[in-house]
């Protein structure tokens, strides 16, 4: 009889639980077994590891083989547990040292030459391994990926032989570490200088930029909405390493590939409004994340906002405010982080000219107010600053027209209030609670005033009141100030008006 335990990774959400490899060898008919809830793509592991292990010129043992993932209760898929398993034969069988397995993790598919191939959410379990204090042994094609996790001690083979031969003392390239790994020159951000007028709107984005608020833009055609909003990834800090961190393990798991080299970049999400709500949310047989979750720590652009579906725009209510959406399916759920921040575009009538001077916008009323109602009050209420946009003058257009302010010029001033305000509270403005906005948005009495009189005038909810808070707050962050003043707030109370045909 032999027995022998590998210790590998499953794929949960953004999290790798562990899971134990036991290989069982006894008498009988020679036959493999595999249980443990295993899906369709891991019972057909045995087929994929007997090949794999014959063209190694390993034996495959002619005994019954009980092959046993624990814990039972854990679904297992796709072909990451080739590797262990077939580890986890050789070791039973006595080809291996079992003992040198006790300190390692293993991760890979493998080919029926014995060739291992990469597998999705590497970083997550190098992350896990590094916190258990194992190596994590992985395909070489997924290396880079699993030394983003600092800490990890990641080694790589390109095949089941020299899986094999590390385990016998020889020693394997260890994945590239941090800095090989971000060592690509970053990607050029488009920049503010190439955007002509629009004073109010670049005013706008800076403040979006310095508090993580939400912001949606109204205007005609061609105003520069999009322009505007291609742009504010390059007015915000580089991510932290947690941060990035916490992306590149949503994207390792997405299936649909991580970009080592560009993994401390804020990722900029532009999905189509013919997008449906699980697109979006995330969803599917294991859940994957959604846009919005691959958006996490950057920002999500949604253009012609009244054009997408209403049940694809009220799955954003819920991260709007905790930050994480949790994918709930009969067989398992699985939460994801989305703490984005949301950039919105649309016109301000269905054919796009309500309100310019040119008065080509024949939509009546009703149809005006057919098109705002498509967005819900609760998802407006939810979004920070809404700004009106109009469209330029053709004086402004010409190439000899002065350029705007450069990007590098307002991340500066971005930089400087983020600094105070994670000094202050610990968070970003935009995620202030309840007891954040009472002790950090203090007002004076003439603020106070103002600020009921809006209230009451305007009809905001409590979370109006709030977000404009934080708004204002974030304001005074950018002008140095300790307290609110009452320019600040009335600023602030600018971008809560209701927008042009939105019935307010």
């Amino acid at each position: 009889m032999g027995l022998a335990l590998v210790h590998s990774r499953a794929r949960a959400g953004v999290c790798a639980p562990p899971v134990q490899v036991e290989v069982h060898l006894s008498g009988g008919l020679p036959s493999t077994q595999i249980v443990g809830l295993p899906a369709a793509a891991v019972r057909e592991s045995r087929d994929r590891v007997r090949a794999a292990i014959l063209c190694a010129q390993f034996e495959y043992p002619q005994r019954r083989i009980t092959i046993n993932l624990a814990p039972a209760d854990l679904p297992k898929d796709g072909g990451r547990f080739d590797l262990p398993i077939a580890l986890g034969i050789l070791a039973a069988s006595g080809q291996i040292d079992r003992d040198a397995l006790a300190g390692c993790e293993f991760l890979g598919e493998l080919g029926l030459t014995g060739e291992l191939r990469p597998v999705d959410g590497v970083l997550p379990a190098g992350l896990a391994a590094a916190r258990d204090g194992r190596r994590l042994g992985g395909p070489a094609g997924s290396g880079a990926e699993a030394a983003l996790a600092g800490d990890a001690q990641a080694y790589v083979a390109r095949t089941l032989l020299e899986a094999c031969a590390s385990l016998g003392g020889r020693s394997l390239p260890r994945a590239a570490g941090n800095a090989d790994a971000g060592a690509a020159p970053p990607l050029a951000q488009p920049d503010m200088a190439d955007v002509r007028g629009q004073a109010q709107a670049r005013r706008a984005l800076e403040i979006a930029a310095a508090g993580s608020h939400h912001l949606l833009m109204s205007g005609p055609p061609g105003c520069g909405k999009t322009l505007l909003a291609s742009r504010l990834p390059g007015l915000l800090p580089e991510a932290s390493e947690a941060e990035a961190l916490e992306t590149a393990a949503v994207h390792s798991i997405s299936g649909r590939g991580l970009d080592p080299s560009r993994w401390r970049q804020r990722p900029l999400r532009t999905p189509h409004h013919g997008a449906s709500s699980v697109a979006l949310a995330g969803g599917g047989s294991p859940p994957r994340p959604g846009e919005i979750s691959l958006a996490h720590n950057g920002v999500l652009f949604l253009d012609e906002l009244p054009e997408w579906s209403r049940t694809a725009l009220e799955v954003l209510r819920e991260p709007l405010e905790s930050g994480r959406i949790t994918i709930s399916r009969a067989a398992r759920s699985a939460e994801f982080p989305a703490r984005f921040q949301l950039v919105a575009a649309m016109n301000p009538c269905p054919c796009g000219w309500a309100g310019d001077p040119c008065a080509r916008c024949r939509c009546t009323p009703d149809a005006v107010q057919r098109y705002w109602s498509r967005l819900s009050g609760p998802l407006l209420d939810r979004i920070d600053l809404h700004l009106a946009m109009v469209r330029l003058p053709p004086a402004l257009l010409r190439a000899d027209a002065p350029p705007g302010e450069s990007s590098a010029a307002i991340r500066q001033r971005v930089e400087a209030a983020r600094s105070l305000q994670l000094q202050r509270t610990g968070v970003l403005n935009a995620h202030l609670d309840a007891a954040g906005v009472a002790t950090t948005c203090a007002l004076d009495a003439a603020g106070q005033r103002l600020l009921e009189q809006a209230a009451e005038r305007l009809q905001l909810t409590a979370r109006s009141l709030h977000r404009m808070l934080r708004v204002a707050r974030t304001i005074a962050d950018l002008d140095g100030a300790e307290a609110i003043a009452v320019a600040h707030l009335a600023e602030a109370l600018g971008y809560r008006a209701p927008l042009a045909g939105a019935g307010g």
